[in-house]
């Protein structure tokens, strides 16, 4: 072994380390014919590689002028050291000779398990080990009172007949163990049974209640048709499809027939009750009519605006202009959604030509506000009293331009017939080419032409922006 690796309390002196290895010598032997001192194992490696010289003065060596220097060794065990394990917490220090000593009684010190477990630990923990985690150590059982190691004590535990335990089932009962087998198959009210019916497995004391609901409980058919094998499950299909004495409803109830027979009276009953069943059926068909007319107009009410402005877009405008400009009469009218000047207020709807009407036709985009038919209109003023604006919106990019919207604002005329309160009913929309101005409501035929629309971006991803705004005055009521 090479120069000791100690903690010594002062630092040794120079003459006492091996110039080899460059630590304080261990078992020190000196060169006769030089002076010169190694570490035994030092000096023995050194030379084992052929050179027979003096690593300090590279003279030739002999081994016969070798030999220990018992004076310098005694002089290093003299030295104070503290112990190897004082970085662990053991506080001693005393002479290097000493070490061995103390290392024998040291609690920070390596030891093997003196039950020869294989295992190495602290003896300071070898008390709490020889008591607790041996594998090798003697116990008996609390339940049968035999001894074991440690190893087989640990396996013995979960196994040992004569303990008690709780049942697997969670029952409660707490039984040794061995007789927990005949417990848990005949007495536990926790084990598990198979249904006589359905073969599926309950809880001993649940499968009273199963029974009860059993699917593939045996039943008999109400109307003592005979059925073989009818279970619950089935019944139910059985009443309904199968079973020839079964009461049925008409299969026209839906529409109103009230008759009720048996299965096999059915076909004759539809085939007396035709011209019944048939105006039954009109009539559902026109209650239905009226329901969806309803719905849609439900509808319409809750996606329209209700705070007096109407933002519509017309897509795919270049077909839809093309589509116009083909008709033989040269007009195609484009309906919004309709809308609410406020809430509670006038129900409104603009229209557009896309190829102009009347003095704007082939040239100019028109557009026409109306008012429809309202949930409010008993409420309302009338004739329809507010300031009106149309706007077609530019959508060219702020940050590069200023956009310039296309705007005209008018006041209705309390004399114009369009603003008078609208009939129930009426649609007031344009069909086959009618151009009455009470249908068409009021606008601007003119509103802007074909050629303006092009010089900047009106139209922009093949769509155009509308924008109806209605100035509602708020007035202060007393």
């Amino acid at each position: 072994m090479p120069g000791l690796d100690l903690k010594f309390l002062d630092r040794p002196r120079r003459r006492f380390y091996c110039p080899l290895c460059n630590k304080p010598m261990r078992e020190p032997v000196q060169v006769s014919t030089c002076g010169h001192r190694f570490c035994d194992t030092c000096l023995q490696e050194y030379l084992s590689e052929g050179v027979f010289k003096c690593p300090e003065d590279h003279l030739p060596l002999d081994y016969a002028k070798i030999f220990p220097d018992m004076e310098l060794e005694q002089q290093i065990l003299s030295l104070p050291i503290r112990c190897i394990h004082s970085e662990e917490g053991c506080r001693w220090a005393a002479q290097n000779k000493l070490l061995q000593a103390h290392l024998s009684v040291c609690e920070f010190n390596v030891v093997p398990c003196p039950n020869r477990c294989s295992l190495k630990l602290l003896r300071r923990e070898l008390p709490e080990h020889l008591q607790h985690d041996c594998a090798k150590r003697k116990l008996h059982c609390d339940h049968c009172t035999e001894e074991f190691t440690g190893e087989a004590y640990e396996s013995h535990q979960d196994a040992c007949p004569e303990e008690s335990v709780y049942c697997e089932n969670k029952c409660g009962a707490r039984v040794v163990r061995r007789l927990l087998t005949q417990h848990s198959v005949s007495e536990c009210p926790k084990r598990k049974l198979p249904c006589r019916y359905c073969r599926k497995e309950f809880l001993y004391d649940t499968i009273q209640n199963h029974q009860q609901q059993c699917p593939q409980f045996p039943v008999q058919c109400p109307s003592r048709c005979g059925t073989p094998g009818l279970t619950r499950e089935s019944f139910m299909a059985h009443v309904k499809e199968g079973c020839s004495g079964a009461m049925v409803i008409c299969p026209f109830k839906e529409a109103g027939c009230k008759h009720k027979c048996p299965k096999t009276a059915v076909a004759r009953h539809l085939e007396e009750a035709t011209h019944t069943h048939l105006s039954l059926l009109c009539g559902l068909v026109n209650r239905q009519r009226l329901e969806l007319r309803e719905l849609r107009r439900g509808v319409e009410e809750l996606s329209g605006s209700r705070d007096g402005t109407l933002l519509w877009k017309l897509t795919n405008y270049s077909q839809r202009l093309q589509e116009t400009k083909s008709k033989t009469d040269g007009s195609l009218e484009l309906f919004s959604p309709p809308f609410y000047s406020h809430n509670y207020g006038y129900r409104l709807q603009l229209s557009a030509f896309l190829n102009g009407n009347g003095s704007g036709e082939g040239s100019y985009l028109s557009i026409y506000i109306r008012v429809l038919p309202g949930e409010y209109d008993g409420l309302l003023e009338w004739p329809f009293p507010y300031r009106v604006a149309f706007s077609l919106l530019d959508q060219s990019d702020p940050a590069l331009t200023k956009p310039q919207h296309i705007t005209e604002t008018f006041s209705p005329d309390p004399n114009w017939k369009n603003f008078q309160r609208p009939q129930p009913g009426a649609l007031g929309s344009v069909r086959g080419g009618c151009l009455d101005e009470s249908m068409l409501g009021f606008g601007y035929p003119k509103f802007i032409s074909h050629e303006e629309m092009k010089k900047r971006n009106y139209i922009r991803d093949n769509a155009i922006f509308i924008k109806a705004t209605i100035d509602v005055v708020r007035k202060i009521m007393n």
